[in-house]
């Protein structure tokens, strides 16, 4: 058997737990698993993991010789990504991370605009809100907006993150147009279901009040719609509501007190070579969003 791949389904197996955990990593049976296993214990002579029906655990032997082929198949992909480096067209899967909003909205469209660009990349997108650790669940890239908190890993930005405030003409003639923060208490402020308790219109400086909001959501195009249809007032995205903002169809309001826009980083492992699909991609997004 091949034992560089034995080697890898061996620290697998012992990362993930499982036979079948490492099995459905390289799309084989975990009869076959067992079979890399047992082919490396027959060349060195003893067992690596001390296997029941109902557990599994490294022998002394077992984690000595995981600690060396992880060390070892480090080194491979060092190697690996350094000869990548060295060729200058981008190739192979990107595994990309982003927030749903500006994910499906600002960074969708950039993306198709890159695969155009570069027809030999393959991109994986997964949008969600929730933290993402990048180096466990095998993300190249994760675009994050806001100030980051202390890593080993690299970030470059890219971008600003703006939120504008906006009301439909007819709401405004109906309501009147707030111009003062505090007065948007005797407003309709649509409700953004994902903002904490000291976000959304209380960063505009909006007294917090016990009326319970008309509506509320947790996707912008949802509140989109209802501020277009004069139920009240959206602090959302610059690039959700800037046609809207183009068209007249809705009208920005209280520009002097919006909140200060945020950066967004692409952030990246921390490698000594970065491969041309990725430098390539974050050259392209920062490129891009700033010259729009």
């Amino acid at each position: 058997m091949d034992r560089l791949l034995s080697i890898e389904v061996f620290v697998t197996v012992v990362e993930l737990g499982s036979f079948s955990a490492a099995a459905n990593v390289f799309d084989i049976t975990p009869a076959m698993v067992s079979r890399h296993v047992t082919s490396l214990e027959a060349q060195l002579g003893g067992t690596l993991l001390a296997r029941t029906t109902r557990s599994m655990k490294l022998t002394e032997l077992g984690d000595n010789y995981y600690k060396n082929c992880k060390h070892i198949l480090g080194l491979l992909n060092d190697a690996n990504a350094g000869a990548e480096a060295m060729t200058s067209k981008p190739r192979g899967n990107l595994k990309v991370s982003a927030s749903l909003g500006f994910g499906a909205l600002e960074l969708a469209p950039k993306i198709a605009q890159y695969l155009k660009l570069f027809p030999e990349v393959n991109i994986e997108l997964s949008l969600t809100d929730r933290y993402v650790d990048i180096i466990e669940e095998g993300f190249d890239v994760a675009i994050r907006i806001g100030e980051l908190k202390d890593s080993s890993l690299k970030a470059r930005k890219i971008a600003n993150f703006e939120l504008i405030m906006c009301a439909s003409p007819e709401y405004l003639q109906e309501h009147g147009t707030p111009q003062t923060p505090e007065e948007l208490i005797d407003h309709e402020c649509l409700e953004f279901t994902s903002w904490a308790s000291n976000g959304g219109w209380h960063l505009i400086g909006k007294t917090k009040s016990n009326k319970v909001p008309r509506f509320i959501a947790n996707n912008g195009h949802a509140l989109r719609f209802a501020a277009l249809d004069a139920i009240g007032l959206i602090l959302q995205p610059k690039g959700l509501l800037k046609a809207d903002l183009a068209s007249g169809q809705l009208v920005e309001i209280l520009k002097a007190y919006a909140p200060k826009p945020r950066p967004v980083y692409a952030v990246y492992p921390s490698e000594k070579h970065l491969a041309p699909k990725l430098s390539s991609f974050v050259d392209f997004l920062s490129n891009s969003f700033n010259n729009q």
